[in-house]
Order: C-alpha cells, then structure tokens, then sequence
C-alpha cells in the first residue's frame, strides 16, 4: 500500500472515529516511527485535518463529512429569509427544487456477509414480545462483538439479521479471512449464549451465515431523512441467497470468497448451487474449521515455496547460530525490518532446516484483530500445546495428556 492510500485511509478513519491513538494508526497501518512522524506531519501541518493532544492523541479537526457544495451553498444565500430555519448540520443545504449532493461512491473489492437467526418467528411466539426484544439484543450483542474484533462494518440490522462489510469503510489485505473468522466466532459466541439462554428463557437460538466476495460500488445512499452507506451489485445480493441455502448453525461461503480463504480453514464442498436471480449456479463451500494455518506461508508451503534469493549472509548466520544451539551455546536472533523483505520467509526456512533434528519448537504470534487481549500470543500458545478445544471446561478433560491452565 503506498503513502497516499495510507494517508486516505487514516484520513477516513479519523473523520469517523474524531479522535485516534498514535497507537492504533502504527497497529493499522504497520509503520514504523519514520512513516509514523510523516503521517502526522501530513495530517496536522500539509492537511490542516488534525491537532495533536499531548503526544498521544490525533483529534479530527477538519470539515464535516459532507460539505455543501458551491451551487448549493449559492442557492441557499439566495433563497434564505429570516423566517426561515436554517438547514440542518449535517445535511447539505440545497437550493429549491434541486436533491441534496452526495459523496462520490467508490468501487471495491468487498466481502459481504448475511447473518439470521434460524426460526426466529416461532420463536417470537413462545415469548412476551419484550422478553423476545432482549433475546434479540443480547444475539446482536454478542455477534457485534465478533464483528468489531475483526473490524467489520454493520451495514444493517435488519430485525433479527445482520449485513456486515469487510474491507469498508477501511480495508484489510485478509477481509475475505476476517469475515469467514467471524462467522465462526459468531457461532462458538452464540453457544454460549445459549446455556444462559436455556436456562433463563427456555429456547436455542440459532444463526445461518452466508458470504460473498466480489466488486460493488458503495456510497451514501437514501434522502435526508434516513441515510446509509449501502454496497449495490449482485454481490450482496448473492450473500442473501447463500445464507438462505446455509444449514442452521453453519457458515456457507462463494467460490469466490474460497478462493481468497483457501489453505486457511477446512471446507466442505456443496457443489453448485442454483440460486434465485442469479444466472449461472454458483458452487459453495461450508467451512467446517480452522486449519491450524499460522500464516501466508503456512499455506504455500504445503504447494512448494520459490528459492529465497538475496538472503546468503542471514541464512548462514541463521544456521551458524543453529549449531552452537545445539552444542549448548544459547542464542537469541531478532530478525526485524520494513515488511514485505522477507522475515517471514528467513523463519521458515530455519524451520524447515531443523524439521528432521532433535528439537522443541514453540511459535507465538500476535493478530492484529487481537491487539485489545492482553497475551494473547501466550493464550494461544497454550491452546496449541495442551490441544484445548472450545468446549472444555476448567475442570480439564478425558484425555489423559491434556489440562486446563489458568493465565
């Protein structure tokens, strides 16, 4: 991603969010100080966009999201009289007869899920409609949890349903992971609403998510009363018809979005799939799991990895450092640098070095969508080690090489 498309979208995020750590625009972004300090220096100096607040806070102070318009803001000096309100803040004033400006939409590349609760009119019926009204909040709480983790955007929330977009307003290089992720993270969160549920009220919700990658143009859209942010294309409206398909309790996705996940999550086929207005059969896949993949290179190891080129001077230090290892001579390496050199890559390969040597390996990773838990490369560490699953309890499990750890 160039500066530019950085500077655009820390641009959009502080004029949504008014307010923006330091912190989070170095999490966001991946920069390091330099490219850090020439944000600011772009935002609060060339832009005029920003303040700074003590060293540690970017403060929006640039125009509204929607200005006026010159004809508009000239039809309303040369209509206005003193009898007349003025017109609202955050709605463009126009002249008379002519429909208020909206901003340019944009084309992109989106991953749009639909999410419903299963038999949620039956439902409705076994319950006081206000005791239906909290079961519905408390499912909309939980999944807007999910959703946030993984920066997800709630389009809609259409009663029980939910039209989520990843890779708007701010886009990710792993949206299509993002949104396979949070429908499974929706489902696990939504089981344990349900225990609770099951014992207050009587009754099991469950959700059916579908999703879909492809091109949409997003923009404002509606009048003055009630405007969204809403993506038009056939994309959205295939996500609807998948999670029509979708099993209860299950998360269906595109050969399209496959395509993007593929390597990361264990799927099962469902075949084509004839799917109301839409033309041609569109084949679906039900994701069943996580694969256990770490990252890129996890995945395209198991397809073969080019030759690492340029790299002769750490690759012997790597595996010079390796041998007095072994001999009892501990060492500790940092391999650090701008992205896209190819750490990740140096890693691998000492992986793969000492794959058929004697050793203990142990691999923490932090997740940006985990940034807000405390030691979660430790959490998951653990998990990996002593091979918990979801549904363990603190009192262990059956296995008999297996515990509960509490951190």
């Amino acid at each position: 991603m160039t500066f530019e498309e950085i500077l655009d979208q820390a641009i959009a995020m502080l004029q949504r969010r008014g307010r923006v750590t330091y912190r989070t625009l170095r999490l966001q972004f991946q920069l390091d100080e330099e490219q850090l300090e020439a944000l600011k220096e772009a935002l609060i100096d060339a832009e005029r966009l920003a303040v700074d607040e003590e060293g540690r806070v970017l403060v929006w102070a640039g125009p509204p999201a929607s200005p006026p318009t010159a004809s508009a803001t000239q039809g309303v000096t040369q209509n206005n009289s003193t009898d007349q309100a003025p017109p609202v803040a955050d709605v463009p004033a126009t002249a008379a007869g002519q429909a208020p400006h909206l901003p340019d939409a944009e084309r992109r590349q989106l991953t749009v899920m639909f999410c419903d609760l299963v038999d949620s009119t039956k439902l409705a019926s076994q319950l006081d409609p206000e005791d239906w009204r909290d079961v519905v909040r408390a499912y909309q709480r939980v999944c807007t949890d999910v959703i946030q983790r993984y920066d997800g955007h709630i389009a809609q929330l259409l009663g029980d349903g939910l039209l989520v977009y990843f890779g708007y307003p701010v886009a990710h290089e792993d949206d299509a992971q993002r949104a396979v992720r949070t429908g499974l993270g929706m489902l696990a969160a939504l089981g344990d609403l349900n225990q609770d549920l099951q014992q207050a009220k009587g009754i099991q919700l469950a959700i059916r998510v579908g999703v879909h990658t492809g091109l949409v143009v997003v923009g404002e859209m509606g009048g003055a009363g009630r405007q969204e942010q809403l993506a038009l294309g056939e994309v959205p409206n295939i996500a609807s018809r998948i999670e029509g398909l979708a099993e209860a309790n299950t998360v269906t996705i595109s050969e399209a979005t496959s395509h993007l996940v593929q390597g990361y999550f264990e799927c099962q086929a469902l075949g084509a799939q004839t799917l109301r207005g839409v033309a041609e059969p569109v084949r679906l896949y039900r994701v069943l799991q996580e694969s256990g993949a770490r990252g890129r290179l996890d995945v395209a190891v198991t397809r073969g990895l080019t030759p690492l080129v340029g790299r002769e001077s750490e690759v012997t230090l790597l595996l010079e450092r390796w041998e007095q290892a072994k001999v009892g001579h501990g060492h500790v390496v940092l391999l650090t640098g701008d992205p896209g050199i190819g750490k990740s890559r140096l890693v691998q390969m000492i992986k793969d070095h000492v794959t058929h040597e004697p050793h203990v390996r142990w691999e923490c990773r932090s997740v940006e969508y985990y940034q807000n838990t405390a030691l979660f490369p430790l959490v998951d560490l653990f998990q990996r080690i002593l091979q918990f699953e979801t549904g363990d309890t603190p009192e262990g499990s059956s296995t008999p090489n297996r515990g509960a750890v509490q951190l």
